[in-house]
């Protein structure tokens, strides 16, 4: 194979170079919740991990994944936000199951739109618009639990099982602090218009008006979701998310002792990874990186790079990270695009941090019987000369 290593000065590495040097990133800060975690939502990055394995109870938290489901069944037509639903006596304000719990207020035999429904499950917290939404969507409440959990297994949430739309106890309903950041980036990056009405700070429906429990949303401009939760045997728990500049990240803190502390120690872990952390782009989709010779082709070279730009989180640093490229040594057409002719590698401080295929970005054809001819004869003497 054929090394051919360029250094690029790119927009990063001069931002890089403005900040002051880190020698290492610093221990995670150890917050008193039972567990606590720190995921950057766009490339999966974990950055902080206390317990993040732990089934723990999710509380209101679950209602992350009731609004997954909303969203998924809008948005693949097989629901609208502009559907009525007739309000059942389960899903009654007034349900004893509901008694001293978060709610919408909804009542029974009242028809409510899906759109407010939503609300009343992101904003209010409504266990009773969870229970409307899930008969709506799945006609009873123990079908859209099986379709939560179908979700759960299709996104990779591996320790989390669901029993109810909301989050009331239940002694099998468990979920980790790992799942919950994962559900959360799928919500995020999946569905965004839905995702918007996170940051929502209060709904009114009914002539009641009901406040965002989430405080991060009046105290830090950067947070925009997600979700609180409480009962007595989960104890105090926040997914939250926060962007600043590039970079969105979602910490999540489970079994807090009150809701301040809930929201200092998410506001902690959120400091913490945007002050010790960045995210590279080094690498761009269907940009040309090299154009390497191509034998007994319609062209003379190849188009060459990635069909995914790349993102990596890494610490802070000053130094700027360098791309290598190996190409194949000999490449004969056709080629067809997506065809892997060699690496292309991202090292910063001499390190290694990622690696990806080097592939064809537009397809060669073989050329002519002459290109062909011509070219075979000039390889055959190449490699007669050694």
């Amino acid at each position: 194979m054929q090394l051919m290593c360029f250094r690029q000065v790119l927009v990063f590495g001069w931002t890089l170079a403005a900040t002051a040097a880190m020698a290492a990133v610093p221990p995670a800060p150890k917050l008193p919740a039972d567990a606590y975690f720190l995921m950057d939502a766009t490339t999966g990055q974990v950055l902080v991990d206390h317990n993040g394995d732990l089934a723990l109870p999710p509380a209101s938290l679950t209602k992350i994944m009731t609004s997954y489901v909303l969203a998924e069944e809008v948005e693949a037509g097989r629901a609208s936000l502009d559907d009525m639903i007739t309000v059942s006596r389960k899903a009654w304000s007034q349900n004893p199951t509901f008694n001293g719990s978060s709610l919408m207020w909804i009542e029974p035999g009242k028809q409510v739109s899906l759109a407010d429904l939503e609300r009343g499950i992101v904003i209010s917290s409504g266990n009773d618009a969870s229970v409307a939404v899930a008969e709506h969507l799945a006609g009873t409440e123990a079908s859209f639990v099986d379709v939560m959990n179908q979700l759960a297994s299709e996104l990779g949430l591996t320790d989390t099982i669901f029993r109810n739309p909301h989050g009331l106890p239940h002694p099998e309903h468990r979920s980790t602090a790992r799942d919950l950041a994962k559900l959360s980036a799928a919500l995020i990056n999946s569905y965004p218009e839905h995702y918007k009405i996170y940051k929502e700070r209060s709904f009114t429906y009914n002539g009641i008006k009901q406040f965002n429990r989430n405080s991060l949303l009046r105290s830090d401009s950067t947070v925009d979701g997600l979700k609180t939760g409480y009962t007595s045997e989960a104890g105090y728990g926040l997914v939250a998310s926060a962007q600043r500049d590039d970079m969105r990240l979602v910490s999540v803190v489970l079994g807090s002792a009150s809701t301040r502390s809930r929201t200092s120690e998410s506001s902690s872990l959120l400091n913490y990874g945007f002050r010790f952390f960045q995210n590279l782009r080094p690498l761009s989709a269907e940009v040309t990186l090299v154009e390497p010779k191509v034998w007994k082709g319609a062209a003379d070279s190849v188009y060459a790079g990635v069909l995914k730009s790349i993102v990596l989180t890494v610490p802070r640093e000053r130094s700027a990270a360098d791309i290598e490229i190996i190409t194949d040594e000999q490449l004969e057409a056709p080629l067809l695009r997506g065809d892997e002719i060699g690496m292309v590698r991202v090292v910063r401080g001499g390190e290694l941090i990622y690696e990806t295929p080097l592939v064809v970005l537009e397809d060669v054809p073989s050329g002519g019987f002459l290109k062909r001819l011509i070219d075979a004869l000039i390889l055959w003497f190449q490699n007669l000369a050694g």
